[in-house]
């Protein structure tokens, strides 16, 4: 699992009480039972710690952590950051 997965993970198992073993790759925000407040959050905070410009709105109860995690991970590599630092 590398740093940015990693981190989605924490955040859903930490801020919005996500039982751990629920989270995958394939796991909808909706499969999480993460309404649209919650992803509002999710996003926001991803946002403020990495400095990219997540776009919460194009977020949908079918969008999957692995999803999240490759568009930060395409956000940080195009900001000349390294995902797995």
């Amino acid at each position: 699992m590398d740093l940015v997965t990693e981190r989605i993970t924490t955040l859903l198992t930490d801020k919005f009480d996500v039982p751990a073993d629920l989270i995958t790759a394939g796991a909808t925000f909706q499969d999480l039972d993460l309404d649209s407040l919650s992803t509002v959050e999710l996003y926001v905070t991803l946002q403020e710690e990495w400095g990219l410009p997540l776009d919460a709105e194009a977020a949908t109860p079918d969008t999957t952590v692995g999803q999240l995690a490759d568009r930060c991970r395409e956000l940080l590599d195009g900001d000349g950051r390294r995902s797995d630092d």
